[in-house]
């Protein structure tokens, strides 16, 4: 038994419209670089990659010696693997689902409830929100990486008032007065004037919201072809959105989020009751295993507006406060921690440069899930009977407290993530 707490997955594509279509996806590349025999089908968005437990992606073991069984499945036999502490504290379920995403089309306005609230929601309207978990979402860039994430000091929502009337226009005149007049007061006043802006917008009707939004893109439209640039209102992203989703209210929330592009290795942390949306690129991600979404705009699925406005942090920060930082490990040089202050999930990230021929995944007090992507290596553990050849896509489930040794088979950089649960 304890040489299978160490095996491959074969883990479940999901293709959503709205990711890179064919070849162009990160998730497609892993695919393909992990199974020879992948057909990638350049038509076909290649969305998400789910590595993990979740109900509707259960990941297969790819092991000869455990049949057919799928990693929930041996999980439930094999409860110890998952740590003394995990397996207490998340009732011997694996807490976390590790995935990457690859986006091409912008992935809806939305926060996340916390656990009291996703109790509530759970109970009220079990057919939107079907658990009664959290869902903190940790995004770390793969590509250059777009998204919007927590609200914008009040300072540049303000210049997009003075700047955007068909969006001044839609929040109204008594809102922007009590906005502008938040500045001289406390933050509690300032959070309720935004509460206020942002409720207004997305409340607004929809036959206005389509005409300023058309007036908006019209105007935007022949600034661009005159040859004016037009960032400082952010009209090429309008344009886009609007290209995608048209006459959608979430055009708008642009003025109101932060607008983070994060470089390879940056990450977005997505704690309860923060508005976001992810535009485009290519992340890793780990999250919760939850499926609670609360949805404003830009998505074709279920939006509940009184909820959303009703729950969210408006607490306006800078983008770069937005930015979440890794920490550099004591033990391993090559190692950093996404380690985000929620219990259910910390992420690692491995740069090995091809000069090392063998490097060691520390053993952790949580069962984790490893993947490559970048390099080929091979896998052994202690107590393993046979080496497992990993390479670029491949994933690994390793049991709590197993330290694996992979050796470079081909002398290139790796680069590697891992989730797992550190209490």
């Amino acid at each position: 038994m304890a040489a299978q707490r160490v095996f491959p997955l074969s883990c479940v594509v999901q293709q959503y419209a709205w990711g890179k279509m064919g070849s162009n996806s990160e998730v497609a590349r892993l695919l393909a670089s992990s199974d020879p025999l992948a057909r990638i089908s350049e038509d076909k968005p290649y969305a998400e990659l789910w590595m993990g437990t979740h109900p509707r992606g259960d990941a297969k073991i790819l092991d000869n010696r455990i049949p057919q069984k799928t990693l929930g499945e041996w999980i439930a036999e094999n409860q110890n693997c998952l740590g003394s502490k995990v397996k207490d504290t998340f009732n011997g379920k694996l807490p976390f689902l590790f995935k990457v995403l690859s986006v091409e089309t912008a992935l809806s306005i939305q926060a996340h409830p916390n656990k009291e609230l996703a109790e509530k929601l759970h109970l009220q309207a079990p057919q939107h929100y079907p658990d009664a978990n959290h869902k903190p979402e940790l995004a770390i860039a793969l590509t250059t990486f777009q998204g919007l994430c927590g609200f914008r000091p009040v300072e540049e929502i303000l210049t997009f008032l003075t700047k955007v009337p068909e969006f001044q226009f839609l929040i109204g005149d008594n809102a922007t007065t009590q906005l502008k007049q938040s500045l001289s007061h406390d933050s509690q006043a300032m959070a309720s004037a935004l509460q206020s802006c942002f409720s207004h917008l997305l409340r607004s009707e929809k036959k206005v919201v389509v005409e300023q939004l058309n007036l908006l893109v019209k105007r935007i439209s022949q600034q661009v072809a005159a040859g004016n640039n037009v960032e400082d209102i952010c009209g090429e992203l309008l344009l886009q959105l609007h290209q995608q989703y048209p006459g959608d209210i979430g055009c708008f929330a642009i003025y109101f989020l932060n607008l983070l592009t994060l470089k390879p290795g940056e990450a977005m942390f997505l704690e309860a009751n923060v508005p976001h949306a992810y535009l485009k690129g290519d992340c890793v991600e780990c999250m919760a295993c939850s499926d609670n979404t609360v949805r404003a705009g830009l998505t074709p699925k279920f939006i509940d507006v009184p909820t959303l406005c009703e729950m969210l942090s408006y607490t306006p920060s800078p983008s770069k406060d937005r930015l979440f930082p890794p920490k550099w490990s004591q033990e391993d040089p090559y190692l950093t921690l996404y380690d985000p202050p929620v219990p259910d999930f910390t992420v690692m990230k491995m740069e090995v440069p091809g000069s090392v021929t063998e490097y060691k995944v520390l053993a952790v007090d949580s069962a984790s899930i490893l993947l490559m992507v970048h390099g080929t290596v091979t896998a052994s553990t202690p107590t393993a009977q046979a080496v497992i050849p990993l390479q670029s896509g491949g994933v690994l489930f390793i049991g709590a407290n197993e330290c694996v040794l992979l050796k470079l088979t081909v002398p290139e950089d790796l680069l590697i993530f891992r989730a797992c649960c550190l209490l």
